[in-house]
Parts: C-alpha cells; structure tokens; sequence
C-alpha cells in the first residue's frame, strides 16, 4: 500500500528524525536501563521541545491515508468507510504516545540523568526557548533551499547528461 503525506507530515517527520539523529551520535555511553527518573526527564524534554505535538498528527494522517487508499476503490461502501474511520480515529489517535515513549527512552538510554537534567535546564533557559522557537523555522528553511538546490543541480546534471550524449551522436 502506497501512503503519502503532505509536506507539514514530511516536515514534521524529518524534525522528528533530525532530533532523534541527533540524540544518538552526541551520546555518552548511559546506564543499559534507564532508570524511571531518567525517563520523567527525558518526557519533559520532549514536552518543552514540542515533540508530541509533532508525532500527535501521524497516527491520524495514517488513518485518514488508510480511508483515502479503501475509498479509491470502494467508493460505494463511503458512508460505512467514514463511519468507521471516526471509529478508527478515537482508536488509533491516541498512540503517538509509543512514539513519545519510545523517544523518551531513547534519550534516557544515550544520556546520563545528569546529562538530562542539563539538557531539561538548557530548554527552561531563555536560549533554549529560542531554540525551540527558531529551530523548525531554520529546518524547514534549510528544506526549501536544499529542494531549490536539488532542482538546480538536476539541472545542471541533465545538461552534463545532454552534452554528453550529444558527443556521442545521440539527440536527448
């Protein structure tokens, strides 16, 4: 099954990753087992970062995708589709808390509770607020240089590619 997702879910999904890329080559080495006070501090990171915001709206995309792809070739069966679909949702819309999960024991796994705690005063600091304030302006201004950058160099690469089977007699 082909699922596809707007650009605020790729977006949302690249922050995602970028910040749990991030956690794990910056890592010293923690306890096997992160100890629940880890975990609490790890989930107030992620609160203060707005990571749950950014995971809240994946499981409701993938059922709203899942209904779009059923419905392309079940359309005469929509009214039960939506139905259950609002079913689906009171379901599925709550489990980007594994997610939350999941991320809060990776930062407690590949950080000390000390590391955390500093990490926790960092984003309760002014600079840490305006962290998290700029920094999805900056990635997703990053993304939308590095997609005109990509459309130049396809250019350039498709140019390159013409010249060159031009100088082997073929018109491309």
């Amino acid at each position: 099954m082909y699922v596809r997702f707007s650009k605020r879910h790729v977006i949302a999904t690249l922050v995602a990753f970028a910040i749990l890329g991030a956690v794990g080559p910056a890592a010293v080495q923690a306890q096997t087992e992160p100890s629940p006070n880890a975990i609490l501090l790890a989930k107030q990171i992620i609160q203060l970062k707005g990571i749950n915001g950014i995971m809240d709206p994946i499981a409701r995309g993938v059922v709203e995708k899942v209904k779009s792809t059923v419905m392309q070739t079940n359309f005469m069966y929509q009214k039960d589709i939506n139905e259950i679909t609002v079913q689906l949702h009171k379901e599925f819309d709550g489990r980007s808390s594994e997610l939350i999960d999941h991320t809060a024991q990776l930062y407690a796994s590949d950080f000390t509770e000390a590391e955390l705690k500093q990490i926790l005063t960092f984003y309760q600091s002014p600079l840490g607020h305006k962290m998290i304030v700029e920094e999805p302006k900056i990635l997703d201004e990053g993304l939308q240089q590095a997609n005109g950058w990509a459309d130049q160099l396809s250019g350039d690469i498709m140019g390159r590619l013409r010249d060159e089977m031009k100088k082997r007699g073929h018109d491309i």
